[in-house]
């Protein structure tokens, strides 16, 4: 017996999203996965981007980061720190803007 899990994917403008080999796995997976193509310039619209603010303000608290390895040392001890608390990144869902993705 197969299970199928279905899945929403958001795509921003990246160019690669609309690629031959993304659209071909797109059509196989159709029923599957729902699609969401955010709208050009709308960062505020991507869940992704509440990631990234996260990580920035993290990465660039405390101590500054003078080479690449104490960079990478930040920036894992972060993403680790974020694991261990799901509710900090459930939280970026409710923000009014992006709340169709919850």
């Amino acid at each position: 017996m197969k299970i199928f899990f279905f899945q929403d994917m958001i795509f921003d403008n990246l160019k690669v999203h609309y690629s031959y080999i993304v659209k071909d796995w797109l059509s196989e997976h159709k029923e599957e996965i729902e699609v969401c193509f955010l709208p050009s310039y709308s960062p505020e619209l991507n869940p992704d981007e509440y990631l990234n603010g996260d990580l920035k303000s993290g990465v660039h608290s405390g101590v500054p980061a003078r080479t690449e390895k104490q960079l990478k040392q930040k920036t894992l001890s972060h993403l680790r720190k974020l694991q261990k608390l799901p509710s900090r990144v459930a939280n970026y869902f409710k923000h009014a803007k992006i709340d169709y993705a919850a």
